[in-house]
Parts: C-alpha cells; structure tokens; sequence
C-alpha cells in the first residue's frame, strides 16, 4: 500500500473518532447492564496544562505544617505548665514574677557531667532538716536527671546519725560554730557549714556505707575532698580505703585554705581519713561522679540569721572551690515562740541582711528561701496556729523576693492556718505540734520536688518550642 493512502486511513480514522466523540452522548449510553461511556470532543482536543507537581516542595510544606502543629501543641502544653507553676499551692514565688529564675540553673545541672562538674546545692535549714530530711528528697531528685552521687557535705564530727551511713570522727578537735554549743570565732574562721573543727594535733573520720538503705547512689563513693586551712603548713591527711586495703597519704603545699582530693578509679563503699597538724577543717566532700550534689547542713535551734558572721572572703572562695549553684535556707520555726508584732518586721530583715551577702560573696549561686511550717500552741484553752506566723511568713516572702530570691511558702503548702493538726492527726507531725514524723518530711520533700519537677518540665517544653520556632522559621 502506498503511503498517501496509509496517511489518509489515519486522517480518516481520527475524523470519525471526532464524530463518535461529537454526537456520542456525554453521559454514556447504557445497552442492558452495559453503560457504554466515550470522551467528549473538548476532552481530546484540549491538552491539560497543569504544571508539574514539585514533590519537595510539597513535603517541606506538609513538614513545616506537622512542625506548626507540634509547636501549637508544645505552647498549649506550655500555657497549662505556666499557669500550674504560678497559681498552684506548691508554687514557687519568684522575684518579679519570673518563672525562668531557675532557667540559669537547669542548665548549668544539665552541662554538669559533659563538663565534668560537680553541681552543689547547699541546703541550710532548722532541726526539720536533721537525719538528711527533705535533703534526701532533692537529692534523689537531682541526681535521677542529672547524675551525681554521694550523701555530699559532712562534717568531721557529726552528732546526728543518718539512716545512709555510717559516721564516726574522733581525735583532737575542738569545735566552732555561730549557733548553739561551741566556741566562737573571733576572724570568722567558719567556713561553709557556719560550723567548723579545730585539729590541733591528730584526728580521725570515717565513714562506710549503709547497704540496707534503699538509695543505689549513697552506696559508694569515687571523689573525697577535705575542705580545710593549714595554720602552720605541716598539714597531712591519709586516706584508707577500706574495701581494698589501700592507703592514699597527701599533704598540704604550705599555709592557707586548700583542699586535698582523693579521686578513685574504683568507687569504694567504706573509708577512713586520718589527720596530722594543726588545721581548721571545714568539712568533707564524699562524692560519686559528675552530676548534682545535695548537702544537708541541719543547724539545731538556728533562725538563720548566722551567715553573716562567717568571713566573706573565706565564703566566697569556698563557694567557688566547690561550684555552689544553689543556696536553700529553711528556717523561722526557731523564731517563732518569742516572737513579738515589733519582732516580725525585724526579723524577715534580718534574713534579707543574709541573702544580700550571699549574693555579694558568691553572686553566681541562685538562692532559694523556705519558710517556716505551721506550728501550734495553747491559745486560751485551744491548740491552734502561733499567732505571729501568717504575719511572719508573709514578711519573710516579702522580703525575700524584694531582695531578689525565690521563696516556697511550706505554711501554705501544709494548707495554712491550723493545718499542722489535722499532719499530726495524720500522723505526718510529732505531737509536739512543731517537727515532722518521717512520713511527714518526706511528704514535704515530695512536694518540692514536684515543685522544682513542674518547672523543669516548663523549662524543657520552652527549649523544645524554641528549636521548633528556629526550625520552622518563626519567631
């Protein structure tokens, strides 16, 4: 066949496909069950221009969308934390309203073990701390998140057991303190604990761990350091660990505040140090790993009004030696039985006159005041609140966030007037209407910890919604 006519079929076969599509019913014929269907003419003759699909486009829109939602739901989750952490009766009161006082702090526990730092939280407090109460709770807390372990701060002599160890001290010491029995210093020569002792020839400490007792992390220990000053530069400490038989001896390099530390390669559960010269020893650091370390600091029948009595100098470069991140002060329950209306202003002063020199000798540390529970007394007959402590604990709080701390009001968080009767009801306070059973510290300890827990929650939630913001471009 010659080609024109194969090119004429083809011309004749589209013609009357054109026809079919002209006059064939647009919407189909149906021939029994059989619905017949044919393009209209328009269809074939009109080319479709939609443009190509770009498929990464239309992914990047569909993932900044899903980023959008997420950021949506983090800010919705943010409002709920924020309006939690500023209204709820655990709340934590802050200077200028602030909810990120803490921000500072979260992170510097959060960099610790990256950067091989140990984190202090110095918790300073009355008898209700004594036997690591409430102490233990943040303890537990801090390390959970952020590592560390060890039962913190001791002192060389310690007359108040705690179910975590084991502690004994004995030898040449004489001790000086700014509250209760002891000698007085008349430089300030008190260090960190407001409560230092005198070696004036040999002395000893010791310390092993309680296997029984339920926390993994007070179990052994990896990093002692004793806190002292040399008066005369021939100062030598030995270090026996007791699990391998071993003895570590250093010396100090000549007068002056110093610190000798023992690092071990393998964590030990029992140790002794035994100690020759003439020093003023300041305590001893019993730690375990990086991370974040809780020291309990009770100071029996102390109002809290001591600090300033300790050499600035001597605190500040303590602070610094030993990486103080947080200061906790619980006290005013000591304060409470002679308190007069003229005694109330006087004495939230007197506490505000202790954070301004906190902030001045170590102004890196943040500062966290707790304020006293609700006590009972015999008024005409009836067993009720002390009258001078609503007044009290709001002059204190007063006072403490105009000078810039945070404040957690455990009065209100017990439930305020009259609540410690229905805690020793409960069996949650001793039937001296004053100090917490166990259960009842630990209670309060729980509680602040969910405070402290709430609000790194919000901190994480806004890290979170940052990153979504820069990723997706918004502000």
């Amino acid at each position: 066949m010659k080609s024109y006519k194969i090119v004429l079929f083809i011309f004749l076969i589209i013609a009357a496909l054109g026809v079919v599509c002209a006059v064939f019913p647009p919407e189909g014929i149906t021939i029994g069950t059989l619905k017949l269907r044919f393009p209209t003419l328009e269809k074939v003759l009109v080319r479709n221009h939609e443009p190509a699909r770009d498929i990464e486009k239309e992914f990047k829109e569909k993932e900044i969308a899903m980023q959008d939602s997420l950021l949506n739901t983090k800010l919705d989750s943010i409002n709920y934390l924020q309006e939690l952490v500023t209204t709820h009766i655990t709340r934590f009161y802050f200077p200028n309203d602030d909810i990120t006082y803490f921000d500072a702090l979260f992170k510097k526990m959060e960099n610790a073990k990256r950067n091989n730092e140990i984190i202090r939280v110095l918790h300073y407090g009355d008898s209700q701390i004594e036997l690591d109460r409430i102490s233990s709770n943040l303890r537990n807390y801090f390390q959970e998140n952020f590592g560390g372990g060890g039962p913190g701060l001791l002192p060389v002599v310690k007359s108040i057991p705690t179910m975590a160890y084991i502690q004994s001290g004995s030898g040449d010491f004489v001790p000086y303190t700014t509250y209760g029995e002891g000698s007085r210093s008349r430089d300030g020569d008190y260090g960190l604990m407001a409560k230092a002792y005198q070696l004036n020839c040999h002395g000893s400490f010791a310390l092993t761990a309680n296997k029984n007792q339920p926390s993994e992390r007070l179990k052994q220990y990896s990093l002692i350091r004793l806190i002292f000053n040399d008066k005369r530069g021939d100062f030598k400490a030995s270090l026996r660990d007791k699990d391998h038989k071993r003895d570590y001896e250093l010396e100090s390099p000549g007068e002056g505040f110093q610190v000798l530390e023992w690092k071990l390669d393998t964590p030990i559960t029992a140790f002794s140090l035994n100690m020759t010269g003439f020093a003023r020893i300041y305590g001893v650091l019993v730690d375990d790993g990086y991370g974040v370390s809780v020291d309990n600091v009770p100071m029996r029948g102390c109002s809290g009004t001591i600090f300033t009595q300790i050499t600035d100098t001597l605190l500040s470069q303590t602070y610094e030696t030993v990486n103080v991140g947080l200061i906790i002060m619980q006290y005013g329950g000591n304060s409470m039985p002679g308190m007069s209306e003229k005694g109330v202003p006087a004495y939230a002063q007197r506490i505000g006159a202790q954070i301004r020199y906190f902030q001045r000798v170590y102004p890196e540390a943040k500062i966290l005041f707790i304020g006293p529970s609700d006590m009972s007394t015999m008024v005409n007959g009836t067993l009720q609140t002390y009258p001078l402590l609503p007044k009290t604990v709001e002059a204190l709080k007063e006072v403490v966030l105009e000078n810039g701390a945070a404040f957690w009001d455990m009065y209100e968080v017990m439930g305020g007037e009259n609540s410690m009767i229905a805690w020793v009801k409960s069996g949650w306070a001793g039937n001296d209407y004053v100090h917490f059973t166990g259960m009842g510290a630990n209670k309060i300890g729980s509680l602040l910890t969910n405070s402290f827990s709430q609000l790194y929650q919000l901190y994480l939630m806004e890290q979170d919604a940052e990153s979504l913001r820069n990723s997706s471009g918004k502000q």
